[in-house]
Parts: C-alpha cells; structure tokens; sequence
C-alpha cells in the first residue's frame, strides 16, 4: 500500500499502524441503530465517520467486508436489563406490529443516510434475524462456566469471567468501583452480581416479541446481537469494531467479555474506534432539554432552533470539518461555516473542470513543480493520522489556493509537468468525491437554468443596462451565486 494508515486503538489507548489480519482482506463492524425513531445528528455522525473508514480503506486497496447491524430487538430502555423494549413500546404508542415499527424507521435510516451519500454496508443483519446464532453463542458461555440461567433468564457472570480476564479493559474501568457504584435495581434478585448482564431474558406474557429457547420463551440481550453477528460474518478474531463513544461502556466492554467467553481466546476486534459525541451549544444533546433535531428537521429547517435549513452535504461537510475522536458542537453559527465551506470545495471542483493542460506547454518550473506535488502529499497526512479529516480538508484548501491561481492566470499551467497537472487533479477530485464522499448538489435543470441567466447578464452587460446587471448580481446572491467577471469570460461560483 502506498500510504500508511495509522488509527486510535480504544483498547490499547495509542495510535496504531493498521495491518489487517488478512490483507488485502479486512472486516469491519460497526453498531448500527435501534430502529424505534427517526435518525439524528447522532446517527449522522457515526455513519459518516466509518463511511469515510470504509472509502478509504477501499481507496487505498484494501477489500473491505463492512458489517453493520440493526437492533430490532432486545434493546431495554436502560442498562440494567429492566423496563421495556424500545421497539414494543413505540410499536404499543402507535398502534402497530413491532415489525411494522422496524421496518419504518429501518427505511427512514437508510433513506436519511443515503441522503448524507454514504454507502451501504456490504451486510446489514437484524438481530431477530439471528436468534439461532445468539442461542447458540449463550449456550457456549454456560458451557465454560461463565453465565447462569435463573427462572428462565440467563445472565452473564462478570465476577467469574473477571478471574481469568479483564471486564473494563476496553472502557478502563475498575471492577471494584463499579460495584461499589451500583445501586440495587428492579429486577436485580435474580443476578448473583449487580454487573452481570442479560443474555436472555424469559418473556413476560404481555411481552409480543418472543422466540422459543432451551430455557424459555423470550428474547436476547442487547449486548450479544453484536457479537453473535460480527463472529457469523467476520470470524472469531476480526479487524475493526467501530461506534459511538457512548456504546463503549456497557455494551462494547460487553460484547468482548461475550466473545471471550464464548471461545476463550479473542477480543474480537483488534482495533475499536470510537467516534465522539454531537453536543448542540454546548450541551448534551435530549429530548428533555428540547434540543434533540432530527435530520429531517435540518434538511427542512424546520425546528425552533434552526434560522434556515441546511443541505445534506452541508451536514456531511459539517461532520467532516472535525477530527472524529474530538467533540462536535452544533449550532447554526458552525452550520453556516460549514455552508461556507462545503461550497469553497465544489468552487473548486468546478474550476479544475474547466483547467486544460496546453497542448504546448513551456519549460516545467521545479520550484513550482515541487511545492504543488508537496501540497497534494499533505492531503493524504490528515488522513492517514488517525484519519483526520479536518486536517485534510485544511489541505485541501491550501491545495485549491494553488488551482484558483492556475485558473486566473496567476500561475502558468504550461509551468507544470503532465504528472504534477495530473497529480493534483486526481488528488483533489478522488478525496473531496471518493473518500470525503461530498458531492455537487444542483441538479441539472439549475446549471441550465445559470447558463441561461448568465446570458442574459452578458447581454445587458454590453448594452450597458446596468440597472440589470445589479439586478441580475442581486437576485442570483440571493441564491447564494456569485457572477465573477474573468478576463476569459463570466463565470459563476457559490457563494464563500
């Protein structure tokens, strides 16, 4: 491989040169939704960062396998293995099969995802879809000791496994305060510990969803989906676990003691990364606060915090202009930037659209020829540092300083050898299109309907009216368009 990736390994708290297991092979989890409501900033967050993951990775060439799951079962309204299941209870609200519930908000995700431009998973399993893998998998943690099945329920021994292994080395907890800190709970007699956690919980008979079991009608614990799954399709010992921070204590903590316990010998994963959480003027993000948006509600701008709706490559953009692993706080003042600099990107690509290399260029200038092949090389720094997007992008508009300069003339193309002019025009498309995974957003019937509008701003500008020169500049800024007036002609460009 040309560049060298180097991530943040969650469980040995350093950067880590990547050397998949397999190579050119890697497999790679990441916990996907619990399909009970619409898709937030959250959710956006999570599936951007490990899309970037993922394109990369491919454009680096390696062969990706990326697995990620739905919840659409098991998922308890707190951790400790008591209330309702979320899913039931949205379904019990709205009157509705649970099923019918999943299904919605399955699409709603997808479709929302699809939106921001990232690609689907290769695989995209459902819990209830692998309930024979889930009991089998429980079945081999009681037969080496390390759960109990009471009154139908099987419950994971944390003290028992602890002995021989290490429950908090993933998060960096400490047992003993763990347990010190755990206050008793509805639910909690039927444990021998208060951090044993569900692997199966018997059914109530009001409960709908149900499967039938060695021990019991019932259903699974959160934890062991994730687990059952990875093993099915990436094996015992796989490459990547991604998620949010948020699911690295209890349930990432809990999938490796599952997978230890299962078959006494892997953590699963060899690499967790993790990426931080969205806090919105500087507070947690919760319905109780009343600063909980939907995407929906940002691609239309319609909620009470919002002065304008923001596009879904304005979100993407958004997301990106942040190291993943630091603290991403929304408000419309970062949103606007973001706008700002979304834009400024596809300014760019649109100049190196239009920058054609002579047919008879001049004598390469070396300096020139080496500072611009400098610059292309620093894109790739960011992201192979514990794929720093915000650093690329940094670069990336140091970068276009240069392509603007070419495009007014400033600098001589014909300066340039063939492989410099190649070199940064493949760097900057193939990173802002095929790895940042930002695209153009006007539709065609907008560029048409620019070119027709810029026709008429070129005539009354040679006819001198230039009341409707201003009034054509006017409307278009409007729009957030710019007319630039160019020694080459009149062109446009977004708004910066």
């Amino acid at each position: 491989m040309q560049h060298k990736l180097n991530l943040y390994n969650t469980l040995t708290r350093k950067r880590e040169l990547f050397e998949p297991l397999h190579a050119p092979f890697v497999g790679m989890y990441v916990c996907g939704p619990t399909v009970y409501g619409e898709p937030h900033l959250g959710h956006a967050r999570s599936a951007v960062t490990f899309d970037v993951l993922y394109r990369y990775l491919k454009y680096l060439g390696y062969k990706v396998r990326y697995v990620r799951n739905i919840t659409d079962v098991g998922h308890l309204e707190n951790d400790a293995d008591e209330g309702e299941d979320k899913i039931q209870k949205r379904a019990k609200l709205e009157h509705l099969e649970p099923m019918e519930v999943v299904q919605h908000y399955t699409n709603v995700y997808q479709q929302d995802m699809a939106t921001l431009n990232t690609k689907s998973p290769d695989i995209e399993p459902r819990a209830s879809g692998h309930i024979i893998e889930q009991i089998q998998m429980i079945q081999e943690i009681l037969e080496n000791g390390m759960a109990y099945e009471v009154n139908g329920s099987v419950y994971f021994d944390v003290p028992a496994y602890h002995k021989n292994n290490n429950y908090g080395k993933l998060s960096g907890r400490i047992i003993e305060d763990l347990l010190s800190n755990t206050r008793d709970t509805e639910g909690q007699g039927e444990k021998r510990s208060p951090l044993d956690f569900a692997l199966w919980k018997k059914a109530s008979p009001q409960h709908i969803m149900r499967w039938p079991s060695p021990w019991s009608d019932g259903f699974p614990g959160w934890h062991l989906e994730c687990s059952a799954m990875s093993r099915k399709y990436l094996g015992e010992t796989f490459d990547i676990h991604g998620g949010g921070l948020d699911l690295m204590f209890p349930h990432h903590e809990c999938e490796i003691a599952q997978s230890q316990a299962s078959h006494s010998h892997s953590d699963a994963a060899r690499y967790w990364v993790h990426n931080n959480m969205i806090t919105v003027n500087g507070q947690k993000m919760g319905k109780s606060l009343g600063n909980f948006i939907n995407l929906s509600e940002l691609f239309s701008g319609k909620h009470k915090m919002l002065e304008q709706a923001y596009s879904p490559m304005t979100i993407r953009f958004f997301i990106l202009q942040a190291h993943y692993r630091s603290t991403l706080d929304f408000s419309n003042e970062a949103l606007q930037a973001a706008q700002k600099g979304y834009r400024k990107l596809m300014n760019g690509m649109r100049v190196l659209e239009k920058l054609v290399y002579p047919e008879q260029p001049g004598t390469p200038d070396e300096k020139l020829n080496e500072d611009l092949l400098k610059l292309t090389e620093d894109c790739f720094r960011g992201m192979n540092d514990d794929l720093n997007t915000a650093r690329t992008i940094a670069s990336l508009f140091n970068l276009l300083k240069k392509i603007n300069s070419l495009y007014l003339g400033q600098l001589q193309i014909g300066a340039l050898t063939r492989d410099t002019f190649d070199t940064i025009r493949t760097t900057y498309t193939e990173l802002v299109h095929d790895v940042l995974g930002l695209k153009d957003e006007p539709t065609a019937d907008m560029e048409n309907m620019l070119e027709l509008v810029l026709g008429f701003y070129k005539e009354a500008k040679e006819n001198k009216a230039y009341d409707k020169v201003d009034a054509i500049r006017a409307e278009l800024k409007k729009q957030g368009i710019v007319i630039k007036d160019l020694k080459t002609g009149i062109d446009w460009a977004y708004e910066e």
